[in-house]
């Protein structure tokens, strides 16, 4: 049975910090003391850095099957234990899309054998796959996925009998991307006919604009309320929606839960300029009124978890006009450096960053046995030195699409190690590829 300890942490949970020392024996924690001797066991010493618990991102796009040439689930897992990610929840919109429990399971057959983080996978909806659907085992799979506004292939979900039946049966959780179709298309048409084909990218938070958001998120709570359906909405990207949601009753007991990305909370639409379509994204970053109310209500529990909505393109795809360049920005690496560069601004804490990343995910999606640092959990852990200063660049970016909106830009702190069920995976840049994540699992039923 191998033995780690790891000694002189901080340790971060439920809201609190304090010094000691942690035993990890095989996959789990099992034991948490101020000061732990083990002649047996390996030592990893801390030298008073945070021990934090692995973050659990709940919304990523690894792009395999099918769109390889821009990431696979080897290359995006690995740049996520590089970053603190520990678990991560992927997207149905590959090619094909995960419209099947066949084709759900060859995307968990693939992760087995080379994701070095934890995973599920989202099985997605479409018009017509009900069946298949309610197929989906929820101790099993974190959740179906509906695109209620998106042409991402044949995924999107715009028949109203449909939704009601989704929202009616489906007995586990229900992540929706909500962006009104008919409103972005009556918006493009509109933009279209004054700039033709040469659109800026300054007009994407107007084509993808707030009046669209809220029509699809108000139309999803509608249905969850009709319904009682658990319902999680993510990526919330205006003021508007946040009237939606509510910090008057605890996360565990909510029904309907929220999202905010980290990319909304750091770039508003003056960063366009700057940026250009490498942060095109679906919901659009939108003006700064929007970013900071999403911030003040990430901090008063209206919304619940942060994730990234991780999402890779080439360079070269990107590099497009706003027409033709593809949505999505790639964040799962450096989204704890995000919040850190906030948490040094004094505008969030070290405690709330870990509730919003690995409590709170960790409660959302009823995962077992994960998502803090205590006796008996699987010891999914980050070692992160909060005082590092360090600059992003194409060697240190681990992504197959080898680019980041944050190249050239220094964070301060960096995650030093990462540990998955207990394996060491990542160390100063190092990576232990011997062993894979897990398949995790959920406490629904």
């Amino acid at each position: 049975m191998k033995k780690t300890i790891i000694k002189n942490a901080k340790i971060v949970n439920r809201g609190k910090i304090f010094e000691g020392d942690l035993l990890i024996e095989d996959e789990r924690i099992k034991k948490i003391a101020a000061n732990i001797e083990l002649r047996e066991a390996e030592e990893v010493d801390a030298k008073g850095n945070f021990l934090l618990p692995g973050i659990v991102d709940d919304q990523v796009h690894f792009r395999e099957p099918g769109l390889v040439h821009k990431a696979n689930i080897y290359t995006e897992a690995k740049a996520a234990v590089a970053g603190g990610t520990t678990t991560f929840m992927e997207m149905p919109n590959t090619k094909p899309a995960a419209l099947s429990q066949e084709k759900l399971q060859e995307k968990y057959d693939i992760a087995a054998q080379y994701a070095l983080a934890n995973h599920s996978f989202f099985m997605g909806a479409s018009n017509d796959n009900l069946e298949e659907v309610l197929k989906t085992d929820g101790n099993k799979v974190c959740g179906i996925k509906i695109f209620m506004g998106s042409s991402t292939g044949n995924m999107l979900v715009d028949n109203q009998k449909t939704l009601d039946k989704l929202f009616a049966e489906v007995p586990i959780l229900i992540a929706t991307h909500c962006e009104d179709e008919a409103t972005i298309r009556t918006n493009l048409d509109k933009y279209k006919a004054k700039y033709g084909e040469e659109i800026p990218i300054a007009c994407h938070p107007e084509i993808r604009n707030e009046e669209g958001c809220y029509l699809s998120s108000s139309l999803a709570i509608d249905l969850a309320k009709k319904h009682d359906t658990r319902l999680h909405i993510l990526h919330i990207s205006t003021e508007r929606e946040l009237e939606l949601f509510t910090n008057k009753i605890p996360l565990a007991e909510k029904r309907i839960t929220a999202e905010v990305c980290v990319h909304h909370l750091y770039f508003n639409a003056n960063d366009y300029d700057k940026f250009g379509t490498k942060i095109k994204c679906n919901p659009a970053v939108k003006a700064p009124h929007h970013q900071e109310a999403l911030f003040k209500a990430l901090l008063d529990d209206r919304l619940d978890i942060i994730a990234t909505d991780h999402a890779p393109h080439t360079s070269a795809e990107k590099a497009n006009k706003y027409l033709k360049a593809p949505s999505g920005v790639p964040l799962v690496q450096h989204s704890l450096n995000v919040m850190m560069e906030f948490y040094h601004q004094g505008k969030i804490s070290i405690e709330k960053i870990v509730e919003k990343m690995s409590h709170a995910p960790a409660v959302c999606f009823d995962l077992k046995e994960r998502g803090y640092v205590e006796e008996g959990m699987y010891a999914d852990i980050v070692l992160l030195d909060a005082h590092k200063k360090w600059t992003v660049n194409k060697d240190n970016i681990h992504y197959k699409c080898r680019w980041s909106p944050f190249e050239n830009h220094s964070f301060t702190g960096k995650v030093i190690s990462t540990f998955v069920n207990g394996h060491h995976v990542y160390k100063n840049g190092v990576f232990d590829e011997s062993i894979m994540g897990k398949r995790v699992e959920f406490s629904r039923y």
